[in-house]
C-alpha cells in the first residue's frame, strides 16, 4: 500500500500558476496578461503562497518585481510539478484520442449516406479516428458498443439520452428510367400495381400503407422481399422492380437521373431519422465535432 500524502502541507495549488508565470515574466502585469487574469489577482495569488509558505517570494524595486532568495529555491519545485502535472495530463489525452469515436448505423444507411461521407470528416477532423459499425436487425442504439448512433427513432428517446433529428422518416417510390416508361405519361397509384414491387421484410406493411395513403385499395400480390432498403435499392437501379424509399437514400441517384420517382406521392411516417448520444457524452470534443460536423451534411444533403 502507498503511503499516504499528507495534502495539508500542499501549498495552495491556483496560486502555483500565478507564481511560476510571475517568475518567468519577472513582471506581475505581464504574468496576468498571459494567464487571463487581473493585476490584482495575480498580486493575491502570490501573497496567499507567501502566507502559507510564511516567506516573501518577491521585493519590489520600484514598479519591478525581483525574486528574493526563497523565490528562487521554490521556483524550481514548482517548475517541476506543473511541468509533471501537465506531462500525465497529456498522456491521458492522447490516450484517449487513440481511442475510435465508435458510431453505430446501419447498412443501408451506412452504404448509401454515412460511410461515403466519413472520409470527409476524417480529413476535416485528422485527431479523431472513427469505427463504424453496421447491423441490419438491431434498431435500438446500443451505448456499450457506441459513442453515438445515426438510427431511426419512431419516438423522441429518454432523457439521458441527447437526440439531434435529421431526416424525416417519407415513403416514396422509386424505379430505373426505363421502368418509368412502362407506366405512360400520367402514372397513378394504382398503376404500379401492375408492375413488380420489391419490399423489407422488416417492413413488409410499407408497400400496403403507401397505398392507403394514396386512397388505392392495395391487391395482395408477389413481390420481391429483401433484408435492407440499400439491396431494394439495387434491385431498382437494374431496373427489375419498384423500390419504396425513405430517408436521403436514393437522393444520389435521383439526382444523377439513375432513379426517378415514378409519380409524387409520398408518405411521411412517425418518427425519423437522427444521430443520438448520452448526454454526458454530448460535449465531449470527439462527440461534439461529430455531431456538429454530420448536422452540416444533415442539411447539405437533404432531399429535394
Amino acid at each position: 500500500m502507498k503511503q499516504k500524502i499528507d495534502l495539508r502541507k500542499l501549498p495552495p495549488l491556483n496560486a502555483l500558476k500565478g507564481f511560476e508565470a510571475a517568475m518567468r515574466r519577472q513582471s506581475v502585469r505581464e504574468a496576468a496578461d498571459e494567464l487571463c487574469l487581473t493585476h490584482p489577482a495575480i498580486s493575491y495569488q502570490i501573497q496567499l503562497l507567501e502566507t502559507d509558505l510564511g516567506v516573501e517570494l518577491f521585493a519590489r524595486e520600484g514598479r519591478r518585481i525581483v525574486p528574493t532568495a526563497e523565490g528562487e529555491r521554490f521556483y524550481p519545485f514548482v517548475r517541476e510539478a506543473l511541468e509533471t502535472l501537465i506531462e500525465g495530463a497529456e498522456t491521458l489525452r492522447r490516450a484517449r484520442a487513440d481511442t475510435p469515436l465508435r458510431v453505430q448505423t446501419y447498412v443501408t444507411c451506412s452504404v448509401r449516406w454515412l460511410a461515403r461521407r466519413m472520409p470527409a470528416f476524417s480529413e476535416a477532423h485528422p485527431e479523431v479516428n472513427v469505427m463504424l459499425s453496421t447491423c441490419s436487425s438491431e434498431w435500438d442504439f446500443d451505448e456499450s458498443l457506441a459513442d453515438v448512433g445515426l438510427v431511426y427513432s419512431e419516438t423522441a428517446p429518454a432523457p439521458a439520452f441527447f437526440w439531434l433529428p435529421l431526416f424525416d422518416y417519407r415513403l416514396y417510390p422509386v424505379c430505373a428510367p426505363a421502368l418509368r416508361a412502362q407506366l405512360g405519361e400520367r402514372p397513378q397509384p394504382a398503376d404500379l400495381m401492375a408492375l413488380p414491387l420489391v419490399s423489407l421484410y422488416s417492413a413488409t406493411r410499407d408497400w400496403d400503407v403507401w397505398f392507403e395513403s394514396a386512397q388505392v385499395a392495395h391487391a395482395a400480390r408477389s413481390r420481391i422481399v429483401v433484408d435492407t432498403l440499400a439491396v431494394a435499392l439495387e434491385i431498382a437501379l437494374e431496373g427489375r422492380a419498384i423500390a419504396l424509399a425513405n430517408g436521403p437514400f436514393a437522393e444520389e441517384d435521383l439526382r444523377a437521373g439513375r432513379l426517378v420517382r415514378p409519380l409524387a406521392h409520398e408518405l411521411k411516417c412517425p418518427g425519423g431519422w437522427g444521430v443520438i448520444c448520452r448526454q454526458e457524452k454530448r460535449e465531449e470534443p470527439r462527440v461534439r465535432a461529430f455531431l456538429e460536423w454530420i448536422a452540416r451534411e444533415a442539411r447539405a444533403s437533404s432531399p429535394a
